[in-house]
């Protein structure tokens, strides 16, 4: 493996065609990377780079111990890792929010201000898949909960007395809906970032950086294109 190649991690899934969509539009020719592909490493020559294709939860990992100088990954797996890597860029895609919710039927009292009464979860059992982002929203709280990491079906579990709420991230709310749930409280909005080994920023600083701004113009550029279709055009809000 050549040593000066930069090595860009990226996750499987739902966020990888807009990952390969913006590394194209910097000039990095990703055309031979596909997820259905027995290859999990792609050389790219012509930019001096490699791809790696990991799960979402790995990239922080694989970044941290320098296996990848540089990843793609969502905000709610980095915090949920907490591993030791640098952030540079909101890459703005791949929205969505942290939200505690609970049965509809068992929400708590509503307070002045419109919002829920958390106090009364306190010391209850929340069903996640992350129970450190779940762990600190409480604490932050004063509150203290007992977590119990899932990895799937999560909306099951205070239908079936496994926990009194979960915490979970979600898009639309379509399938807290379709479970008769209901959100009792926001936690926090997340995006997919890029993050850097601290050691490679350090060695390959210039080629690092030079990714980053190309990746923020393109960033920029599609967020004016966004906002030009907008009513009113030239990127005017109404």
């Amino acid at each position: 493996m050549k040593r000066n190649l930069l090595t860009i991690a990226l996750p499987k899934g739902k966020l990888l065609p807009e990952s390969l969509a913006l590394l194209s539009g910097v000039g990095l020719d990703c055309d031979e990377v596909r997820e259905d592909s027995r290859k999990l490493l792609f050389e790219i020559p012509e930019g001096e780079a490699q791809v790696i294709i990991c799960r979402p939860t790995d990239i922080p990992t694989y970044v941290e111990y320098g296996a990848a100088d540089v990843g793609f990954v969502g905000k709610d797996t980095l915090l949920e890792e907490n591993k030791d890597v640098a952030e540079l860029l909101d890459l703005r895609y791949g929205f969505c929010r942290f939200v505690v919710a609970m049965p509809a039927g068992k929400t708590p009292p509503r307070l002045a201000d419109g919002g829920y009464d958390l106090s009364v979860l306190n010391h209850q059992r929340v069903a996640t898949k992350f129970p450190r982002v779940a762990q600190t929203f409480f604490s932050d709280l004063g509150m203290q909960v007992t977590p119990i990491k899932l990895h799937g079906n999560i909306e099951l579990a205070p239908r079936v007395g496994l926990a009194e709420m979960i915490v979970d991230i979600v898009s639309t709310g379509a399938t807290l809906r379709q479970n008769k749930l209901a959100e009792v409280a926001p936690i926090l909005e997340a995006t997919t970032r890029m993050v850097a080994n601290r050691v490679s920023l350090r060695m390959k600083y210039e080629r690092i950086q030079n990714l980053a701004d190309a990746l923020r113009e393109q960033v920029q550029r599609g967020t004016a294109a966004r906002l030009s279709d907008l009513p009113g055009g030239k990127g005017e809000r109404v």
